[in-house]
């Protein structure tokens, strides 16, 4: 569904993404692991067509997706229908009256009449369990509940890929259960997801794979995340921990601190 063939991409002179190559299959999970400022959100942004690439090619569904081809209204309407995006800081998304307007105006926007408008949200709300909420203000909501409204307003477009950037920022550990359970149930209903996230105790619920990112923005490894949760030294390498190291009876036991989270 997803291929990137060499593609890099620079801010005002700063490169972001090195060369980087990636295919992402059709209802795949796949986990964006990296440092602070390695890439992970600016290929995310490419990936959405918010941005392009300087050098290299995009084509999802064998399409290229570049400034050029999205001049074209009709196809990038239709592209932005099979890509959502749900960003880190919810509030940056959130901008409509209602909660019911926030989750309408995708569908509104893609030229959906409003008895089929209406139809989508109300079965959005329900989803994300919104019903009660559909006339408050967006900012007057909880940030577990801007997350939800996030996520809603992105799936009532019913995308084929569903793209988060650190869905778990923020969240109380109740709320962070319930997105991670229904991560999964989207997953097994076919969505791909593509998850950017610092959080190693999670990485292996959210994603069968998992693309690290060096802190020169190129790609150090793609392999399942299994394979990624057990290689110590690449971990240390993309600077995801670091491991006071010692040996027990010829068997190697590590401390692994990584950023807030502590794991023995």
């Amino acid at each position: 569904m997803i291929e990137l063939e060499n593609v890099s991409f620079c801010y005002e002179g700063n490169e972001a993404l090195r060369d980087i190559s990636l295919s992402i299959d059709e209802g795949e999970s796949v986990s964006l692991l990296g440092a602070n400022g390695c890439g992970k959100s600016t290929l995310q942004k490419l990936i959405n067509g918010i941005i392009f690439a300087d050098r290299g090619t995009y084509l999802f569904d064998g399409d290229e997706i570049s400034a050029k081809t999205m001049k074209d209204a009709r196809f990038a309407k239709a592209f932005h229908q099979k890509v959502g995006f749900v960003f880190q800081n919810c509030d940056a998304q959130l901008f409509c009256a209602s909660v019911f307007d926030e989750v309408a105006f995708g569908p509104r926007q893609m030229g959906m009449d409003e008895d089929s408008v209406a139809a989508r949200v109300e079965e959005c709300l329900e989803l994300l369990g919104l019903q009660d909420l559909r006339e408050r203000q967006p900012y007057h909501l909880s940030g577990g509940e801007k997350k939800k409204l996030a996520i809603a307003s992105v799936l009532s477009l019913n995308p084929q890929v569903l793209v988060l950037d650190e869905p778990m920022n923020g969240l109380d550990p109740r709320t962070e259960r319930w997105l991670v359970e229904f991560l999964h149930e989207l997953n097994h209903a076919g969505k791909t997801l593509i998850i950017s996230t610092h959080d190693l105790e999670l990485v292996q619920e959210l994603s069968q794979r998992a693309v690290l990112f060096s802190e020169d923005h190129s790609l150090a490894a793609d392999l399942a995340t299994t394979q990624v949760m057990d290689d110590i030294e690449l971990l240390k390498r993309v600077n995801l921990i670091d491991e006071y190291y010692h040996r027990h009876a010829g068997e190697g036991h590590g401390h692994y601190h990584i950023h807030n989270y502590h794991l023995e």
